[in-house]
């Protein structure tokens, strides 16, 4: 199973949890079922909420949590908490209710699961920033590698370069659903099919071309030696590359 698979199906454990919180919250007999109930759920939920949205997460901890600069007990400030300390809503001078304290419950928690539900089209663009965030990491500590190794072997300075930028390029290729010829493409065999998809002009795809040409240089050890700044020029481009083509 997917991560993607994993999060949306506990995504939909919280959101099926809806109707037992909510016919819970209802009966004042069920109230300590309800409180240890709705406490491993917020937690496990808040988790998910972090995770996906963090621009939902203070509205979402703003139904439960009481607010420290809380000035007046009313309905619009009653929260979840209030209930989970067994704290009763303001009366009149009857001694009557001001509201009634498990319907307000209800629609606390109703709008917590109504947020959770506007996260299933999340899941996957944030695995995939994360999983970007990290690639980008992770291409721009090979290419300084490749810059301290040029000193050693201007070769395997090259190549490694070379191998930053068509495993790039094969990412590109996959974001676009751009369709392959080959199964282990080459950087060429990649730098066609994305110019005629229109991922980027003739420009890029010229760089790309000349960049190519030097990997295969290093990479070939029949072939002319590469000269340091080549080697240079086909690292500096493989950066501009990765930063500016996705």
């Amino acid at each position: 199973m997917s991560a993607q698979e994993k999060i949306k199906k506990e995504l939909e454990s919280l959101v099926s949890a809806h109707e037992k919180l909510i016919s819970l919250a209802g009966d004042l007999e069920k109230f300590s079922e309800f409180g240890v109930e709705y406490q491993i759920w917020y937690s496990k939920a808040l988790r998910v909420v972090s995770a996906l949205a963090s621009d939902r997460e203070e509205e979402f901890v703003s139904y439960y949590r009481i607010d420290p600069k809380r000035k007046i007990f009313s309905y619009p400030t009653y929260v979840i908490q209030d209930y989970l300390k067994a704290v009763d809503a303001n009366r009149d001078h009857y001694r009557n209710p001001l509201w009634n304290v498990n319907q307000t419950v209800q629609q606390r928690v109703t709008s917590q699961v109504q947020i959770l539900r506007s996260l299933y089209d999340r899941v996957d663009g944030v695995l995939q920033d994360v999983t970007g965030h990290l690639f980008a990491e992770l291409q721009d500590k090979e290419l300084d590698a490749a810059r301290q190794l040029i000193n050693v072997s201007q070769r395997a300075s090259g190549a490694l370069a070379g191998v930053v930028l068509e495993r790039h390029l094969q990412r590109v290729a996959d974001n676009h659903q751009v369709r392959l010829g080959k199964r282990n493409p080459t950087i060429s065999d990649l730098n066609d099919p994305l110019k005629q998809k229109g991922v980027y002009g003739i420009p890029v795809w010229r760089k790309i071309q000349l960049l190519a040409d030097i990997r295969n240089m290093c990479s070939h050890q029949k072939s002319e030696e590469p000269t340091k700044e080549q080697v240079l020029e086909l690292i500096d481009g493989v950066n501009a590359i990765i930063k500016g083509v996705f």
